[in-house]
């Protein structure tokens, strides 16, 4: 009961990050898609630990035929094979050059009518059909090219070659292909690689995977801070699977794997007050000191094989008493 109670918490708390990150800056992020890939993520993840499909299913409370199929058809379209659902409505419409509520919901008979509807829901947000009609007599185009190429042009590499790098630093070495599956417009993918190996913050293997030696997000950029998300995050993920590994094999590293909270409560006038709000311009001081001289030793001297990556995040925020987000 304790671990079940772990989880529900730590999933409320990464939904909270994920309707944060979807709404940023007044964007809507598709989202459609995104229960079905924590679904498959787990199960591939639970795959990949050992855990038989029979157990997983069980796991989730489904039979395991009925866990097969759910596999079967979020991983692809029913209606469509090889393809997602999303992408598969979006080529519809595209080919049909305009398509009705009803026409779709015909073609795509085989799939489940509220993914349907999620899916329309969420091209029309993200602006790439349009709407015209309601109902029953609803019908959708694709938003004009010259329109879409603005959009583009709005949003246009901001922050990814960032977020990339910090994929690539975090994941490497990473093949195309991998990188490609993070939802990624190939083409886009290819250019912004090449920026980055051009730039010298990452590699080409001759096996042509790609990896990074260091990632570095000036503190305050104004692009990029999607790339310290992540970098964070990983960090953090990271760090708590190595502290649940070492509590079940009873590997003895609490002073080098593992983290601390510190709660201070501060006021006006408090003596400490001062102090607790330095501490993390502080730390990052004596961090990033620490940092430069272990690269400055690094680069005069030839890395061996057996490297390790030592890891440490940190993170500081304020929260007022009675804020109605204090549990994020």
């Amino acid at each position: 009961m304790t671990v079940e109670l772990l989880i529900q918490a730590i999933v409320r708390q990464t939904t909270i990050l994920i309707a944060q990150l979807a709404t940023t800056g007044g964007a809507r992020a598709p989202l459609a898609h995104v229960a079905h890939q924590v679904f498959l993520d787990l199960v591939r993840e639970l795959e990949r630990q050992g855990v038989s499909r029979k157990v997983s299913a069980d796991m989730f409370g489904l039979g395991l035929r009925t866990y097969q199929r759910k596999i079967q058809r979020f991983a692809e379209s029913s209606t469509d094979r090889g393809r997602s659902l999303w992408i598969a409505v979006l080529d519809f419409i595209q080919a049909a050059g305009s398509a009705s509520r009803a026409e779709i919901f015909l073609h795509f008979a085989g799939d489940d009518d509220a993914q349907v509807r999620a899916v329309l829901h969420d091209l029309c947000e993200s602006g790439l059909i349009m709407p015209s009609g309601a109902g029953a007599a609803a019908s959708y185009r694709l938003t004009p090219e010259e329109e879409l190429a603005r959009l583009r042009q709005l949003r246009k590499n901001e922050g990814l070659d960032e977020l990339i790098w910090a994929l690539v630093y975090r994941e490497g070495p990473v093949a195309f292909s991998d990188l490609a599956r993070q939802q990624l417009d190939e083409a886009e993918l290819e250019l912004a690689l090449a920026r980055l190996v051009e730039a010298g913050r990452i590699e080409r293997l001759p096996d042509g995977s790609y990896r990074a030696e260091h990632l570095v997000v000036p503190l305050g950029s104004p692009v990029g801070w999607e790339a310290a998300v992540f970098d964070h995050f990983k960090a953090l993920v990271n760090t708590v699977t190595q502290r649940l590994g070492s509590a079940r094999t009873g590997a003895a590293l609490a002073d080098r794997v593992g983290g601390s909270t510190y709660t201070l409560d501060v006021w006006d006038g408090h003596p400490h007050a001062q102090e607790a709000l330095d501490t993390l311009r502080e730390v990052r001081g004596k961090l990033g000191e620490l940092r430069r001289r272990v690269e400055e030793y690094n680069a005069a001297h030839a890395l061996p094989d057996d490297v390790t990556q030592v890891v440490l995040y940190v993170g500081q925020c304020l929260l007022q008493q009675g804020d109605e987000d204090t549990e994020g």
